[in-house]
C-alpha cells in the first residue's frame, strides 16, 4: 500500500480540516476547505489521488512524536550519513489562543526540514490531485509561488529549493546539513471569491501552531487515572472539532475499510448525534465547560424542529442532505472497494439519537438554568418523539441496511431520553406532560426486560425476540438503566466477553470482522461499575496498548494481526478511552468527582420510575 498503512499515519488539525502524514513523509490525506470538502491529496485511496511527500533519498529509520501538549509533529529521519528533522503543522490564526484555536486557521500546510547531523540528501515530491484525485490541475510560477489551479480551488506552493516541474507535479532534490534549515508552505484557498492564499512563514507557522495548541490544553486538564493518555486523547477529540460550529467529526477520513477489500468503507467525516453525550462526558472529565456549551449550540441549530425520521448525523455546519456516491475512479485502500463520499445513514430511522441530547443536557443541566427557550423547544420534542416512536423498528446505531429491527439499545436510548425528562421535572413539562413521559419510560422498561432478554443465553440479546448478541446492550449500565451489578447486567457482560471478546478486543457481533474499539471501552467501564476493579485496569491496560506509536486509534483493530481498520483516527474510541479512564478514577476514589456522574449512571434502587416486574 503505496499511501502507507493506516496507523502509520499522523494526525493535524487547524480547526477546520485535518492532514494525515505518514512515516515516511508523505502528506496522504489533505482536504483543505474544511472536513467533509473533496480533497488534493487522496493517497490513502489511491496511489494516483495525490500526495505531498518529503524523505531521504536513500535507505533510513524513523522516529517521530508530538512536541509536547500539541498536534505539531516532528519526525526525525536517520540515514547512514546524517540526520534530519521534519516538523510538520497545520497553522492556527497567528496569535491564535486558548478558546480563540480554530476559529479563523488560514489553510497553511507548513513544513520544516532541519540537519542534525551529518548530511542527508532528500528528495520532495509534489502531486496535488484535486476533487477526491479527479483533476489534475495546472502548476503555474507565479512570483514566489509555485500555483496549482482547478476547478474551484487554489494551492500555493513556497519552497526554499528548486523544483522540476512536469504536468500536474514538481520534484526538488537537495541535501540538508547539520545546522541548516529548509522550509515549505502550502496555502489553500477558494479560486473564487476570496483573496489569494495566505502568505506565511513557515517556521512561524510550527511556533505559532505549538504556542496555540499549549494554551488550549493549559485550560483543559485532567488529574485523574491515565494522564497522558486522557490528554492526548482530549486534544485529538478537539482536532476533530470543526471549530466554527462547534461540531465534532466521527474521523477525518472516508471510506478506510472495516475489513481489508471488503464493501463496508464509509465517509466519517460528519457529526453523529449518537456521539454527541459521549462526547460531552468525555469533555467534561477534561474540564472543556465552553466546548460543551459551543457542542450544545451546535446541535440545537442543527436538529431543528422537523417532522419525519429526526437526521442522526449532519454535516459540520448542520447540513442534512449527506446523498452517497461511489467514486469508482479510486481503487480503495487497500483494494476496498467502492470507495464513498456521503453516507445514506443520514436518511435511516436510528432511535437511539433521542437518547444523546437529552442525556447530553442532563450532563449539563448546571449550565442550562435557566434553561434557554430553545433547548427546551428542541428537548420536548425529542422526549414527545420518543413517548410516541418508541415501539417502532429501527436500523440501530451500527446503521443496519438489510432491515429495521426492534433493537435493545435503541429501546434503551428512548428510556434514556424519558427518564432525562421526568429528571428535568417542570423545567421541561407541565404536571400532566411529566406523567405521560414517566408512564412511556415504564413502559419501555418492561419491553427491554421481557422482551430483550434471552432466558437461553442469560443475557440481553441485541434485539427484541432474538438469540445473537450485541456489544450495543453494553449501553445499558453507562446510561443507568440497569447496575452493572444487577445479575442481569453480570451475565450478559459475562456472555458478550465469552462470545464477542478476542484477545481484548470486542466484537459488536458474531462475525464483525475486527474489534470495535469503543465497545471494547464500554466494557471496562461495565467491569469498572460492576466492582471487578482489577479486571477493568488490566483491560483497560491492554486496549491502551493498541494505540499506535503517537497515541492515535482506529476505528476497529483486527484482533490477530492487530493492524488497524475503519476510519482514522476515530473520535469514538478516544471519547471510549476518555470515559473508561475517568470510570476507573471514580472507582479508585471510592465516589464519583464530576457532579452529573451519580445521576448519569443511576445506583441499584434508586431507579426513578414505578417498579415493574424485572424477573
Amino acid at each position: 500500500m503505496e499511501g502507507g498503512r493506516i496507523a502509520e499515519h499522523g494526525f493535524l488539525a487547524d480547526g477546520r480540516s485535518a492532514v494525515l502524514v505518514d512515516r515516511n513523509g508523505s502528506v496522504n490525506w489533505w482536504c483543505p476547505a474544511r472536513f467533509d470538502a473533496p480533497s488534493v491529496f487522496a493517497n490513502l485511496l489511491d496511489d494516483d489521488a495525490g500526495h505531498w511527500e518529503i524523505r531521504p533519498e536513500g535507505g533510513f529509520s524513523t522516529e517521530r512524536a508530538y512536541l509536547t501538549d500539541t498536534l505539531v509533529l516532528r519526525t526525525v529521519f536517520t540515514t547512514a550519513t546524517g540526520s534530519v528533522a521534519v516538523t510538520d503543522a497545520l497553522a492556527l490564526e497567528p496569535g491564535a489562543r486558548g478558546h480563540e484555536v480554530g476559529l479563523r486557521s488560514p489553510r497553511v500546510l507548513a513544513r520544516v526540514v532541519r540537519g542534525l547531523s551529518g548530511e542527508v540528501p532528500l528528495r520532495m515530491h509534489y502531486r496535488p490531485r484535486f476533487e477526491y484525485g479527479r483533476m489534475v490541475p495546472q502548476l503555474v510560477q507565479q512570483d514566489d509561488a509555485l500555483v496549482a489551479t482547478a476547478a474551484s480551488a487554489r494551492l500555493d506552493l513556497r519552497v526554499t529549493i528548486p523544483l522540476v516541474c512536469d504536468v500536474g507535479e514538481a520534484i526538488g532534490s537537495f541535501t540538508v546539513r547539520a545546522g541548516e534549515t529548509q522550509r515549505f508552505t502550502l496555502a489553500y484557498a477558494p479560486a473564487y471569491d476570496a483573496g489569494p492564499p495566505a502568505v506565511l512563514d513557515a517556521e512561524q507557522v510550527i511556533d505559532d501552531a505549538a504556542t496555540g495548541w499549549r494554551s488550549w490544553m493549559r485550560m483543559h486538564d485532567y488529574r485523574g487515572l491515565h494522564r497522558d493518555q486522557v490528554r492526548r486523547s482530549a486534544l485529538v477529540v478537539q482536532g476533530m472539532t470543526y471549530r466554527p460550529s462547534g461540531a465534532v467529526v466521527a474521523a477525518p477520513t472516508m471510506s478506510l475499510p472495516e475489513e481489508l477489500g471488503g464493501e463496508r468503507n464509509y465517509d466519517y467525516r460528519y457529526a453523529w448525534v449518537r456521539d454527541f453525550s459521549f462526547t460531552l462526558e468525555a469533555l467534561w472529565r477534561v474540564t472543556c465547560v465552553d466546548e460543551l456549551k459551543l457542542h450544545i449550540g451546535w446541535l440545537i441549530r442543527s436538529m431543528g424542529m422537523n417532522e419525519g425520521i429526526v437526521p442522526i448525523m449532519y454535516g459540520v455546519e448542520g447540513e442534512r442532505d449527506l446523498t452517497e456516491h461511489h467514486l469508482d475512479h479510486l481503487a480503495g485502500y487497500a483494494g476496498s472497494h467502492p470507495v464513498m463520499v456521503g453516507n445514506d445513514a443520514w436518511r435511516q430511522r436510528q432511535n437511539d439519537v433521542l437518547g444523546e441530547p437529552l442525556s447530553a443536557s442532563w450532563l449539563m443541566r448546571d449550565h442550562l438554568d435557566p434553561m434557554p427557550p430553545g433547548i427546551r423547544q428542541l428537548l420536548r420534542a425529542i422526549t414527545e418523539r420518543a413517548a410516541r416512536d418508541w415501539h417502532l423498528p429501527d436500523a440501530g446505531m451500527w446503521e443496519a441496511r438489510d432491515a429495521e429491527r426492534h433493537y435493545v439499545s435503541s429501546k434503551v436510548q428512548c428510556w434514556t431520553a424519558l427518564d432525562r425528562a421526568v429528571r428535568f421535572g417542570s423545567h421541561l413539562g407541565s404536571e400532566a406532560e411529566i406523567a405521560g413521559w414517566a408512564a412511556a419510560r415504564d413502559e419501555v422498561r418492561q419491553a427491554v426486560l421481557s422482551q430483550g432478554w434471552s432466558d437461553r443465553l442469560q443475557a440481553f440479546t441485541g434485539a427484541f425476540d432474538s438469540e445473537e448478541l450485541d456489544a450495543s446492550v453494553l449501553l445499558m449500565p453507562l446510561v443507568g438503566f440497569l447496575p452493572a451489578d444487577d445479575r442481569r447486567m453480570r451475565s450478559t457482560i459475562r456472555k458478550i466477553e465469552e462470545r464477542l471478546s478476542e484477545n481484548g478486543l470486542l466484537r459488536r457481533w458474531e462475525g464483525d470482522p475486527a474489534g470495535f474499539v469503543i465497545c471494547s471501552f464500554w466494557m471496562v467501564s461495565c467491569l469498572a461499575l460492576a466492582g471487578e476493579r482489577d479486571r477493568a485496569g488490566q483491560l483497560f491496560e491492554q486496549l491502551a496498548g493498541r494505540v499506535n506509536d503517537l497515541g492515535l486509534l482506529a476505528e476497529q483493530i483486527d484482533p490477530q494481526s492487530g493492524e488497524a481498520l475503519g476510519n482514522f483516527p476515530q473520535a469514538f474510541s478516544h471519547i471510549g478511552l476518555i470515559n473508561a479512564a475517568g470510570d476507573l478514577t471514580d472507582l479508585d476514589a471510592g465516589h464519583h468527582d464530576l457532579p452529573p456522574a451519580p445521576d448519569r449512571r443511576i445506583p441499584a434502587g434508586q431507579q426513578s420510575e414505578r417498579p415493574v416486574n424485572d424477573r
